[in-house]
């Protein structure tokens, strides 16, 4: 089967897509709160590589016990990775990631909890409450020959060590899905490439009351290139250059010698973000004697509506036979690791994770029901892509 034009040849279903399956793991609902409990309060922001590790055992464990197989750790960096390859592995590549924006001690302020249906706890939405869904629906599974899962640990910071071996999954198997928070439901069909760029600008420091004439001044020049940056932007493209952070200066009453900025970048195609690319790269200074200094570049390429839709389309049609009704799809601005697989051409669809919304924010929250209903979705997938239908 081609994922990628993926259609049933029949009515005929496999066993994981009808209702019965739903009510299966709504009956594992109780333990599915449990593991994400355990994963949410086994903290891991990105840059606290302890605590990433003790959340990948945490993780592992979990793992091991729902598929029967333990995971090899990729950890050449010193930082973890997890990967459970059964058989072949070369059919469906399950990808998700373990690392927050939180910081440890978030449990504090935002402890796990279940009220009213609604689960929250620091990066219960993006992504733990996914991986759980993910593990449950390899649980509810006879057969998990050409089933590839990697869960990474450092794709809130940009997947800079993750990002090969990423890649090289996506190359070796015939489809991605991606298990991203749900906001809202919708599943992620197009997401923009990213590039991330820093400028540094260097004037020249004098003094601002005695002889401000003999300065450069870096803030002036930071005030044009922001101008000349945010004229960059096309809305009609769907490109956006967003100037970021900034700051120049040392005291009130010195010319300042230098400045910064940052620059997020997204557009929908490749071709705007060489085209951005080589804007910013030919800034030209505003004022005699300044000089401009880029360093970054393009970050992830885009996730184009192609590369999903006949992923999407197949789990519509899933979506339906297993009695849950519509399936939306949405476009989005925001990256994942998902961007790096479509980047390689291999057919991915994202968005597979939590229903929910809030997240990075204090009000990050999945909703209880949903999670038997997408572990659901997904075991019918894997099931499909497979080839067990």
């Amino acid at each position: 089967m081609n994922p990628s034009t993926a259609r049933p040849r029949t009515p005929a279903r496999p066993r994981s897509a009808s209702p019965a399956a739903v009510a299966r793991l709504r009956a594992r609902l109780p333990e599915m709160i449990d593991d994400v409990e355990a994963l949410v309060t086994a903290e891991s922001p990105t840059s606290d590589v302890d605590a990433v590790a003790h959340c990948a055992a945490v993780l592992a464990a979990l793992g091991t016990r729902l598929t029967g197989q333990s995971p090899e750790w990729l950890q050449d960096t010193g930082r973890p990775h997890l990967r459970w390859r059964f058989g072949s592995g070369d059919r469906v590549l399950l990808l998700g990631h373990l690392d927050t924006v939180w910081p440890v001690g978030s449990l504090a302020t935002h402890p796990f909890a279940v009220t009213d249906g609604v689960l929250t706890g620091p990066g219960c939405f993006d992504m733990k409450a996914g991986l759980v869904q993910l593990f449950h629906a390899l649980a509810s599974l006879d057969d998990l020959d050409g089933v590839t899962v990697l869960v990474t640990s450092d794709e809130e910071g940009g997947s800079a060590d993750s990002r090969g071996l990423i890649e090289d999954e996506a190359r070796r198997t015939g489809a991605v899905l991606v298990l991203e928070a749900a906001e809202d439901g919708a599943l992620k069909t197009e997401r923009k490439g990213a590039s991330l760029y820093d400028l540094t600008i260097t004037g020249r420091a004098a003094h601002a009351g005695l002889e401000p004439e003999r300065g450069v001044n870096a803030t002036t020049e930071l005030a044009h290139q922001v101008l000349a940056v945010d004229g960059l932007t096309d809305h009609t493209a769907g490109t956006t250059v967003t100037p970021t952070v900034a700051g120049a200066g040392t005291t009130r009453n010195t010319v300042p010698d230098t400045a910064s900025l940052q620059i997020d970048v997204r557009a929908r195609t490749k071709r705007e973000q060489l085209r951005v690319d080589s804007a910013l790269r030919g800034l030209a200074c505003a004022l005699d004697g300044a000089r401009l200094t880029l360093t970054g570049g393009l970050n992830r390429p885009p996730l184009p509506a192609r590369s999903s839709a006949g992923l999407f389309g197949l789990a519509e049609e899933l979506h339906t036979a297993l009695g849950l009704g519509p399936l939306r799809g949405a476009a989005v601005g925001g990256g994942s690791d998902g961007n790096f697989t479509a980047g390689v051409g291999t057919p991915t669809l994202d968005g597979l994770g939590a229903v929910g919304g809030g997240a990075h924010a204090a009000d990050e929250h999945v909703l209880v029901a949903e999670l038997p209903t997408r572990a659901a979705l997904l075991a019918a997938l894997v099931d499909e892509l497979c080839g067990r239908s």
